[in-house]
């Protein structure tokens, strides 16, 4: 038993025991796959989608706030020099159409983008549920399995209305309708 026991001790805390790999490596690991399945996503963009998502980037950026400052800015100061011939004189008409027209196209291009990051996060949730559902799938069979194994070798297990619970499958279905229910 002591020697079991030291064995145990000389494995590092953080070392998983599968291959020899630890956290790290395996967190590593998970996050390369997360950014493949990301990176998948994101080759899979129309040009259009990447030519909006580049708009939509440019217009959450402080360099677009500064473009905007000087170009609204020069605009009117040279508008509102006395004595000098005004492209557009107060109150502005023309670059009230300019920016609205601006308003219209970048609200077109930020909704693309938002489009496409809503697909990609649709997908995201997608996966993650159908891990979940096999994680629990997986989990409802080792129970199975343990109580087995525990008959087999004479255990006894405590009566226990939540391990039976858990040893049944979970029916995605109702537990929506559950959460509906709720809701109302």
């Amino acid at each position: 038993m002591s020697e079991r026991k030291s064995s145990r001790t000389s494995v590092p805390a953080n070392r998983n025991r599968q291959n020899g790999r630890s956290v790290e490596e395996l967190t590593e690991q998970n996050i390369d796959r997360v950014l493949k399945l990301d990176q998948a996503a994101r080759e899979q963009r129309t040009p259009t989608d990447r030519i909006a998502e580049a708009i939509a980037n440019f217009c959450g950026s402080m360099a677009f706030v500064w473009v905007h400052v000087i170009w609204f800015g020069g605009w009117i100061l040279l508008n509102s020099i006395p004595g000098a011939r005004h492209i557009d004189p107060f109150p502005f008409t023309f670059l009230t159409l300019v920016v609205s027209l601006e308003a219209i196209f970048l609200s077109t291009f930020i909704l693309i983008s938002q489009n496409l990051e809503t697909r990609i996060s649709e997908r995201r949730s997608h996966l993650d549920l159908q891990l979940n559902m096999l994680s629990e799938q997986e989990n409802t069979k080792m129970i199975a399995i343990l109580l087995a194994i525990a008959e087999k070798v004479g255990a006894e297990t405590p009566e226990d209305p939540h391990l039976e619970a858990l040893s049944e499958e979970i029916m995605p279905e109702k537990l929506a309708e559950q959460i509906e229910a709720r809701r109302e």
